[in-house]
Formats: structure tokens, C-alpha cells, sequence
């Protein structure tokens, strides 16, 4: 049995060591591991989970495997997962048990648990004492790697944990096997260094460390000339981008050459207000192809809890920014995050946050009730609300969140905007659905010779999380 475990106290070191680039390359003799055997990813949690998917897929298809169209008749079944929150760490075990029953149907299957979840201690160990029927275990580290685990794997009848506890390298020519045709994820940072006390994502993804300039707008330019309309950059926390390279560039430079290859959108997330710059907004006033839509995460109105979250910015600062946003970019949409039942909030400290949506009206807002995950600070502090005032909190906070955004998307009616059609809606077959440019979802009545095309609508109706809309 061969094991690389991860280590909370590893994952959290930060040192000056410099960040090594890797080329991804697929050794010659793994190249027909796969053939004639299908795969199948689930994918749980953010966009970074959803694009590290992408390269596991397309690592997958470069060993000769074919992807499969259920997880039941797959060779290969790997969950990749996330680590944010309980609810998702409980998903992800009742998938386990349901892989352990078919497992026992088809000895054969190779089965497996990848992403944010495999780089926590406490669910490897979980894994081992109750799970070992599954054959790898890899991290966010060494996806690249996929091709020499797998091979391990199918040589041997123990378990394979490969998980890396450590800064982080960045790993260039990763192939993808993208979701969509016509909209494309983009990395260009990994890790994070905010160390929010809630968070546990700089232990399962490592050190901030930046792409080099080039190698992004290389990617950006090749999407293009490959029909893309609309990329996204992506990050754990997108403003802080370059600040790890000590160069004389920043995300708002990056933002701005994005826009200059003429890719008809480009998008990014995720914010962190603290590095979101005066030139940023500058920046996306100026160019039309750089949507005017904004995730900026508040996470609490009160400064008390932001200061026990770490978060480094007051309600104040926060409300500056935001007013500061809405005047230079007035067609902005701006979306939120905001965590309720944070250990020691109070009522008034709940009052404040409820104070800043009343104030900011999002246009929609992911609220969730504070989810203790272990070895984060946070999960140590004292919690003495019960969870029947949270839940209380979340529902008042939900109803408030429903209204803005029915209010925001009620401006849209009767009024023509352009839609990216991506694909038939899941509402009704006859129709396509796209985004607008402040990432509105739009089922429009247009024939399928339209997907992929940028087309002004004029909407017909709208709802608190869509719109209905015509051809204009």
C-alpha cells in the first residue's frame, strides 16, 4: 500500500521558496491505459473544481478511456470534491456508500476520491477506516499525475493515497475537456495566503501563486481563434493576482489585455474586497467585453465578526468600494456571499449585515449557515448560538436577498440585452438559455442554429432567478 497523507500543519506553512513551473506531459507507455474502459467524474463545489474536472477528463481521454454516460456503467469512477462545508462533505460520504454497493456488483471498477477533500487529514483517515475498498486517493497538487496513480492503482489490490501537503507548484499545458463550446474557464492564479479563520481553502490548495502573464493571454487568444466567446479568470482570489511575483503587473493589467484580444467577454472570480483596486474599476468601465458583473464577497455587515473571520476590511470600506464600483461601472451587477451564525454573532451583529443588503440590494446573494470546518481557527471558537436562531437568521436573511433580486431583475422587463445562447433550457426544450453581460439567466425562444451566438433579446418576462425573452 503506497501513502503520501496529507498534513494540516504542511499545508499551512508559507515560505519564500520559490514556486516551480511543470510542463504536463503524459508518459508514452500510459497512453493506451485506458482503452476500451469508460470514466466517470462527479463534480462537487466551485468553478476551480468544475475546470480541474475539465483536465481530469481530458488527461482520462488521453489514456485511451471514453467517457461514459452514468456513473453505472463506468470502469473508472472518481468523485471530486469540495471541502467548504459540511453539506458537502456529507454528499460526498453517501456517494462513497452507494460506490462501496456497486463495488460489490463489479469487483473491477476502479473507484476514487480526488480534490479539496482528499487534502484534509481528517477524511483521509476517515477514508482508510472505512472506506479502504476505494482504489486512489489523490489531491489538488498532482492531477497531473493521474496517468502514474491510475497505473499503480491497476497493479495492485491496496489503496493508493497520493496526496501532497505543500505550497504548490504551477503546472502549464494541462489539457482540458471543456463543458461548454463556447465559454471557456482560465486559470490564472492557484492557492490562497487570506487564511480567513472560517476557511479552509489555503490548506487544501496551497500558497498564492500566479501564472506567468503570457502563458494567460496566450490561453485567452488560443480560446478565441478556437471560436470561444467568453472566458472566465479564475482564482481562489482573483485582485491579488501577481502580487506573489513581485513584477510591475497586476490583475488590472491582466484585465486589460484580456480585453484587448477582442474575445467577445471576459468575466473573473472570485473577488476578495481587500485587493479590489481603484485601476480595476477603471479597467472595466473602459472595455465593453469585460462584463459588467462583480462577485464581491461581504460575508458579514458587522465589523466585530469581520474581524473574527479576518476578512481585513470594515462595513465602512466595504460600502465604499462598493458605492465606488456602482458609480464608475452604473450597469454593474454585484452579487455576494454571506455567512450567518458566524460563532459569537449576535443579534445586533446580524442587524448589520441585514443593514448592508438593505443598503447594496444585490442582485443575488449565496447565504449559508457557518459551517465549522476543522483545524480553521474559527472551528475553535466558542459557538453558543443554537442552531434554530441560525436557521431563523438565514430565512430572514434569504427573504430579504429574494426581494433585490426580483427587484433587479424587473428593471430588465421590456427592455433588449444581449444573451450568450449556450444551450437548450432545461425549462422547456423549444427554448435556449444564455447569460446577459451582468449574468442574468435568460430562456429565450430562438431556433438551435443560434447557440453560440451573442444576440440582443428583448425580455418578455422575468422571475426571481430568470428571465423569459424573444429575439428582438
Amino acid at each position: 500500500m503506497s501513502m503520501l497523507m496529507p498534513h494540516l500543519d504542511e499545508a499551512k506553512k508559507r515560505t519564500k521558496k520559490e514556486v516551480k513551473i511543470k510542463k504536463y506531459e503524459i508518459p508514452e507507455n500510459l497512453k493506451t491505459l485506458g482503452t476500451c474502459k469508460t470514466y466517470y467524474v462527479k463534480t462537487y463545489g466551485c468553478q476551480m473544481n468544475v475546470h480541474d474536472s475539465e483536465n481530469i477528463k481530458a488527461i482520462l481521454e488521453e489514456m485511451g478511456f471514453n467517457e461514459a454516460l452514468d456513473m453505472e456503467s463506468a470502469d473508472l469512477i472518481l468523485l471530486n470534491t469540495c471541502a467548504i462545508r459540511e453539506n458537502a462533505h456529507n454528499k460526498v460520504f453517501g456517494m462513497i456508500g452507494r460506490l462501496k454497493h456497486m463495488k460489490e456488483e463489479r469487483p473491477n471498477i476502479i473507484t476514487g476520491v480526488c480534490g479539496c477533500m482528499a487534502q484534509e487529514e481528517v477524511v483521509v483517515n476517515e477514508i482508510l477506516d472505512k472506506y479502504s475498498f476505494l482504489d486512489i486517493v489523490f489531491g489538488t497538487h498532482n492531477i497531473h499525475e493521474l496517468p502514474e496513480i491510475l497505473n499503480k492503482a491497476m497493479h495492485k489490490n491496496k489503496i493508493e493515497v497520493d496526496v501532497y501537503s505543500y505550497e504548490g507548484d504551477i503546472i502549464e499545458d494541462m489539457p482540458a475537456k471543456r463543458d461548454s463550446k463556447y465559454k471557456a474557464f482560465v486559470n490564472i492564479m492557484y492557492g490562497c495566503d487570506k487564511f480567513c479563520t472560517y476557511c479552509i481553502v489555503p490548506y487544501t490548495r496551497g500558497k498564492q501563486r500566479s501564472r506567468r502573464f503570457g502563458d494567460i493571454i496566450r490561453e485567452v487568444k488560443s480560446l478565441k481563434d478556437n471560436g470561444y466567446k467568453e472566458v472566465t479568470l479564475l482564482g481562489q482570489n482573483v485582485n491579488a493576482y501577481g502580487k506573489d511575483l513581485n513584477l510591475e503587473y497586476d490583475m488590472s493589467d491582466l484585465l486589460e489585455e484580456a480585453a484587448k484580444t477582442g474575445i467577445d467577454r471576459v468575466r473573473f472570480v472570485t473577488s476578495h474586497p481587500w485587493d479590489f483596486t481603484d485601476k480595476m474599476i477603471e479597467v472595466i468601465s473602459k472595455y465593453s467585453n469585460i462584463m459588467p458583473y462583480i462577485h464581491l464577497p461581504l460575508q458579514s455587515g458587522s465589523d466585530k465578526i469581520l474581524k473574527l473571520m479576518g476578512r481585513r476590511y470594515t462595513k465602512e470600506s466595504y460600502l465604499e468600494l462598493f458605492n465606488k464600483i456602482k458609480k464608475t461601472v452604473p450597469n454593474a451587477s454585484i452579487t455576494t456571499d454571506i455567512i450567518v451564525g458566524f460563532p459569537g454573532e449576535t443579534e445586533e451583529d446580524f442587524e448589520d449585515t441585514l443593514d448592508v443588503v438593505n443598503t447594496c440590494k444585490y442582485d443575488s446573494a449565496f447565504t449559508f449557515i457557518f459551517s465549522p470546518r476543522e483545524g480553521t481557527p474559527a472551528a475553535k471558537m466558542k459557538d453558543d448560538t443554537p442552531l434554530k436562531v441560525k436557521e431563523e437568521r438565514l430565512h430572514r436573511l434569504n427573504e430579504l436577498v429574494n426581494k433585490y433580486a426580483r427587484e433587479a431583475n424587473e428593471k430588465y422587463l421590456g427592455k433588449v440585452v444581449p444573451v450568450l445562447l449556450e444551450n437548450v433550457s432545461e425549462k422547456d426544450g423549444s427554448m435556449l438559455a444564455g447569460y446577459t453581460d451582468t449574468m442574468k439567466l435568460v430562456n429565450v425562444k430562438a431556433p438551435k442554429e443560434m447557440l453560440g451566438k451573442i444576440v440582443n433579446v428583448k425580455i418578455t418576462d422575468v422571475k426571481t432567478w430568470s428571465m423569459d425573452a424573444e429575439i428582438a
